[in-house]
């Protein structure tokens, strides 16, 4: 029997996701993929995989997973808890950012996550792909759909070391205010809402999921007619405002196409960040130019090779990394002062 998480209880907010359905944009599929790419590539990075593979997103409320037909190794990335349960009825905390070997039987129960949460498997969630991807978007019905008693295939674990991995420290975004560009109407904005939109705090609305949030706070004005826009493409961070003046910010399942004036686009460094935004958070926000948008997705790219270097075995001697470092100094006659 294949090994597999079987879905004791699917969560909510819960979806397969990886790096994105890139390249299709054009017939009109959304991007979709993780909402905080950088957290998935975490998770991944502690159970040996590749940064875009697939796992599992946790939104609202974790999932009750089961290993089924054989061991399999599981990683937390992000601000939520879980917990073992063994077929004898053990119970065995799990730590994020931290890895965990399931026997056959065992259950894993992940709580509820402080913005959005990954759970990676060893060797990646092997579900069907479709149009390239294994990312789900519920609307369009692409992707598997997770429901009791499902079986997502996995790796099995039987050639896993038995080493465990943990970071040394949490993952952290940078804080602030989120960094934009001007956006492609900007014109159809007055100088007084371009102000307002730079130095006034927004607050996140219960009107929020993976396709984007909406904010409230001051109001944004268009100029005379401004509102009205023959449609045109949009992307992941793209800053809406229709009529009422409340900002949307499109997140990773957008639309291809919108009709609302952009009044500037979130740079993608900082995209990751509006995952982990509750309802009732405060935001503001901050232009910066192109050059400035690429040092920092450089500098983001920097700090998870950094964080992934730093991942520590849990416990014991790491025995690969002791003989792979020269530990002799200066050959010496041991006679010496």
């Amino acid at each position: 029997m294949t090994t597999a998480l079987e879905i004791l209880a699917p969560g909510l907010g819960v979806s397969i996701q990886d790096a994105g359905r890139v390249g299709h944009r054009s017939i009109g599929v959304p991007l979709s993929g993780a909402l905080d790419p950088v957290f998935l590539a975490a998770a991944n990075g502690l159970a040996g995989n590749p940064a875009g593979a697939a796992g599992l997103e946790v939104l609202l409320a974790g999932p009750r997973l089961k290993a089924a037909g054989g061991p399999l190794r599981v990683a937390l990335a992000g601000d939520m808890t879980a917990r073992i349960v063994t077929a004898s009825g053990e119970a065995r905390s799990v730590a994020a950012w931290s890895t965990a070997t399931l026997a056959a039987g065992d259950e894993l129960q992940v709580g509820v996550p402080r913005g959005v949460g990954y759970v990676a498997v060893a060797g990646g969630l092997r579900t069907p792909p479709m149009l390239g991807s294994r990312s789900t978007y519920a609307r369009a019905g692409l992707g598997r759909q997770l429901a009791v008693g499902d079986r997502l295939p996995c790796a099995r674990g039987d050639g896993l070391s038995p080493r465990e991995r943990r970071a040394a420290a949490p993952l952290r975004h940078a804080e602030g205010p989120v960094r934009a560009m001007p956006g492609p109407q900007l014109d159809r904005f007055g100088a007084a809402a371009l102000e307002t939109f730079l130095s006034r705090t927004f607050v996140v609305t219960r009107e929020r999921d993976r396709m984007g949030l909406r904010l409230d706070g001051p109001r944004l004005a268009h100029v005379e007619g401004g509102a009205d826009i023959v449609s045109d493409g949009v992307a992941p961070g793209a800053i809406q405002v229709p009529a009422d003046g409340r900002p949307i910010v499109l997140l990773a399942d957008c639309q291809t196409v919108g009709g609302y004036p952009k009044i500037a686009v979130v740079i993608r460094a900082d995209l990751p960040r509006l995952a982990h935004l509750q309802t009732g958070d405060g935001l503001g926000f901050a232009f910066v130019d192109a050059a400035q948008a690429a040092a920092a997705r450089a500098a983001q790219a920097r700090q998870l090779a950094d964080w992934l270097a730093a991942l520590q075995p849990l416990g014991g001697i790491d025995e690969a990394s002791l003989l792979s470092a020269n530990l002799a100094g200066a050959a010496v006659r041991g006679d010496e002062a």
